[in-house]
């Protein structure tokens, strides 16, 4: 390689003596076309004898107007000064337009490169976004009841089993990333709540802080579970449980991909005399005043390519919960909560996710009935089961879904739609076969709850429909070991 760089240097010299002799307009042309090839030829292979990657010499950002540029670099696993292989190059960039993507701040991330030096491999890379839309004024018009088929069929779709009110959310007030929740509800619970997360506090960005203030009123109570159903009974005249819930918290997140908080609460619930007179006495287990501190802590670690519906990866949680600090002894209570999702990516359209959660409780005394809920609730579910509730300390459940991508396509409102972020739509649908196992252990509440103590078993087809990229709508036909089968709907969003 020397040589030929010595030859070229020779080259070069000769040229400039041929000019400083006239002989420019005969030679020249000649010789500097040879010299020009031949230049990028010792280029070509110099660059691909020692210069194999890329130096990434500046960041610029544009397109935002509220998200400050610090907090869209924060999200990214490049920063100026990394090296990058030009073998992973690819790879590295469109990887982190993901990691834009799951912040749910923008509705389109893409990085380019501004500038490339050849001779040096230095860059300068150029992000430019859409950002999303930030305020989501929602009116509630919701179920009460635990989902919609619950509502739908044991309820026959009754209105008075509808909350209704507003639910605001700002998901970038400041233009840090950070979330402020407001709701005031009516209807079958009222409930007032403000919540605010700013998850950076520090030059660092690694720390972050959280509060929430909660306050229900019900005139109707699930009151106890009898052949694990819930049972309910309504007062028109007098409010039958009041909650108060006061927390604060700390948020540290250190890197991209891993994430820990702590998190203090205070809890008031109040029932009215007619609750354990009349309906459970088991309700607060004493009295009818329930007080107590909790204090979680969570961390998790979080390598999925997708959040809202992840094709590829993996997602790591752990929870410790203690209820109660001998304070009011009203509660004494103290949980472990592990969770582990992985997904595998078969092909370009089909992937497998295998989903796994369970929970042990190490204070093993009686829990009030308020406090003993376990699967049927929220995400906790085994499919199938969408109409029962299981009570219990302990529990445990897998999920399978094989899923295979039958279409993706985008569709643009165009003028009909006035807010730019939402003008075009991206859609994807996929087809699941679904197969979930559970398990509760209700050392106390058992009787009379032929699901507690068994094994659970789902399994089903669904179709999940995934739109804007964070909300996943899913339309499943289920079936459990009982011998019964139905239509379900599920849904989330990724506020």
């Amino acid at each position: 390689m020397q040589k030929l760089v010595f030859i070229f240097q020779r080259l070069n010299l000769f040229l400039g003596v041929l000019s400083f002799l006239n002989f420019k307009k005969l030679v020249t042309p000649f010789l500097s076309g040879f010299s020009g090839i031949f230049f990028l030829l010792v280029l070509q292979t110099n660059l691909h004898a020692s210069v194999d990657y890329v130096f990434i010499e500046n960041i610029e950002v544009t397109g935002q107007k509220r998200t400050k540029p610090n907090i869209i670099l924060r999200e990214l696993d490049i920063t100026v000064g990394d090296t990058i292989s030009l073998s992973n190059l690819t790879e590295r960039i469109e990887w982190n337009q993901q990691l834009l993507m799951n912040t749910g701040l923008f509705t389109k991330a893409k990085i380019n490169f501004k500038n490339w030096e050849g001779g040096t491999n230095r860059v300068r890379l150029l992000i430019e976004v859409s950002e999303n839309w930030f305020v989501y004024p929602v009116p509630i018009f919701e179920l009460a009841d635990r989902n919609f088929n619950v509502w739908w069929e044991t309820y026959n779709h009754s209105l008075k089993r509808v909350n209704f009110g507003v639910r605001f959310y700002h998901i970038n007030l400041t233009g840090r990333k950070d979330l402020m929740k407001l709701v005031a509800q009516y209807g079958f619970t009222q409930k007032y709540e403000i919540e605010y997360t700013l998850p950076f506090i520090n030059k660092k960005q690694s720390l972050g802080l959280f509060t929430n203030f909660l306050y229900t009123r019900n005139k109707e109570l699930g009151y106890t579970t009898l052949e694990n159903k819930l049972q309910f009974f309504r007062d028109d005249e007098d409010v039958l449980l009041k909650r108060f819930r006061g927390g604060l918290g700390i948020i540290h997140r250190p890197d991209l991909f891993f994430s820990q908080s702590l998190v203090l609460n205070y809890h008031q619930n109040e029932l009215h005399e007619s609750v354990p007179l009349e309906l459970n006495d088991d309700f607060f287990l004493d009295g009818l005043k329930q007080r107590y501190f909790s204090l979680i802590y969570e961390t998790s670690l979080d390598r999925r390519n997708i959040r809202a519906y992840p094709t590829k990866g993996y997602f790591l949680s752990f929870l410790a919960q203690k209820d109660g600090f001998g304070f009011f002894d009203n509660l004494n209570a103290f949980y472990l909560t592990g969770y582990a999702e992985k997904y595998f990516l078969l092909n370009e359209k089909w992937n497998l996710r295998q989903t796994a959660k369970g929970r042990i409780a190490l204070v093993r005394e009686k829990q009030p009935y308020n406090n003993s809920v376990a699967l049927g609730y929220e995400l906790d579910y085994i499919r199938g089961y969408e109409f029962y509730v299981i009570d219990g300390l302990d529990y445990a459940y897998s999920k399978t879904s094989l899923r295979f991508r039958l279409a993706s396509w985008k569709y643009d409102f165009g003028k009909y739609m006035p807010i730019k972020a939402f003008k075009v739509m991206p859609i994807k649908l996929y087809l699941a076969v679904n197969n979930d196992f559970g398990f509760v252990n209700n050392p106390f509440y058992g009787e009379n709850n032929s699901l507690s103590n068994e094994l659970l078993w789902g399994y089903g087809v669904g179709l999940d429909l995934v739109i804007y990229n964070d909300k996943v709508f899913q339309f499943e036909y289920s079936a459990n070991r009982l011998g019964e089968h139905g239509f379900f709907l599920h849904w989330e969003f990724n506020f």
